[in-house]
């Protein structure tokens, strides 16, 4: 059962229904670490350009925040109705359902926990409609199920650090990429988790943290949240990880995911694939953390992981500030794909899977409640 005395100083993403009416609250990440501001997202086209413009960002709480967002359309649907004394069928509600999934699904393609969300959300309110229940019902079905995702989403992290923290050693030195923390889920993260239950259980640790081009989550988010935790911690420019690697005394490599591949192929931001080859070279082991939710049985190998391709302007640009000269030509992959075969073992909240991952991720899928799984 997840730590309720662990208490994160900030809130990544949460349901709430105040004076004005429901909301998707979330943190904006963008702003981040300068800045602590909340939104209060009150229509689902907010929310879809909320995903689509980094304010939130992680597999798991893209997955989180488009369940929401959801819920968010159907509750405002009910009340527009409502207000003008209109009955609504729950037929109507349904299609009404599928439309704001389309939207929220239309944002990022390679992130499978968007997806996984949003049809775990329009099986609920089909399953409603099949009752012929009033669309007030399914609003509260789909915000109960909405709810619940998140709850199962910090369930989860908390069983990923368990699991993942029998890794880590007191006097490990570590490395990250990118951010797969808290910010980047509705728990205590995934890449993280095991960091911060090493670090909370009283082993000495320090993290080497990438900084992650070109928008820097690790610099400003994972960094901010090691430092807001206490862990120890030193950021590095993405290439000088083989340095540190070869010189620093690195023990291991904790990355998140968002997409795996049946074969254990794994999708995550763009300068993974590279780290884990690094590793490889310097036998040292590398580690993904991602819940089930991320793992994509449908596609054999991660050549089919279809990956995102952002706004050049990333690029070319930092916080608004020109970098690179007017008219030169730019690519910006939000991810790229590790090869299973520079993968040690990738930990989800149902325990530790080792190759061969065609057969363990496949354990831990079939597996009905969370529990170690031997793999």
């Amino acid at each position: 059962m997840a730590d309720e005395d662990w208490q994160r100083r900030v809130r990544t993403v949460w349901w709430e229904i105040d004076a004005q009416g429901a909301a998707v609250c979330l943190v904006d990440q963008t702003l981040l670490p300068q800045q602590v501001s909340y939104l209060h997202l009150r229509h689902e086209h907010d929310v879809a350009e909320a995903i689509t413009t980094l304010k939130v960002r992680g597999a798991p709480a893209i997955g989180v925040t488009a369940a929401f967002g959801i819920a968010l359309g159907l509750y405002r649907f009910c009340n527009r109705h409502r207000q003008q004394e209109e009955q609504i069928t729950s037929a109507k509600a349904l299609a009404h359902v599928k439309e704001v999934g389309a939207l929220l699904g239309s944002t990022r393609p390679t992130a499978l926990n968007l997806f996984w969300a949003i049809a775990r959300m329009i099986d609920c309110a089909e399953e409603v409609a099949r009752m012929q229940a009033t669309a007030e019902q399914m609003l509260q079905r789909l915000s109960q199920e909405a709810q619940a995702i998140a709850d199962e989403d910090a369930e989860a992290c908390w069983q990923m650090g368990q699991y993942g923290a029998t890794l880590i050693s007191d006097g490990d030195i570590l490395l990250t990429h990118c951010n797969a923390g808290a910010l980047a889920t509705a728990g205590i993260g995934t890449a993280l988790a095991p960091i911060y239950t090493a670090h909370k259980s009283g082993k000495h640790i320090h993290v080497y943290v990438d900084e992650t081009r070109p928008v820097l989550q690790g610099a400003r988010l994972t960094a901010w949240e090691l430092q807001q935790e206490g862990v120890p911690l030193t950021l590095i420019a993405d290439n000088m990880a083989g340095h540190f690697m070869r010189h620093g005394g690195i023990r291991a490599v904790f990355v998140g995911a968002d997409r795996i591949a049946g074969n254990g192929d794994v999708a995550n931001k763009i300068g993974t694939y590279s780290v884990a080859v690094l590793a490889s070279v310097h036998q040292i082991p590398f580690y993904v953390v991602a819940p089930c939710a991320t793992i994509d049985l449908t596609l054999a190998s991660g050549e089919q992981i279809p990956i995102e391709k952002r706004p050049l302007d990333e690029v070319t640009t930092m916080r608004g500030i020109v970098i690179a000269p007017a008219g030169v030509r730019v690519a910006n992959p939000a991810f790229d794909v590790t090869p299973h075969q520079y993968v040690t073992a990738i930990i989800t909240e149902r325990g530790i899977a080792r190759p061969n991952y065609e057969e363990t991720l496949r354990q831990h899928c079939r597996a009905k409640n969370p529990g170690k799984v031997d793999a």
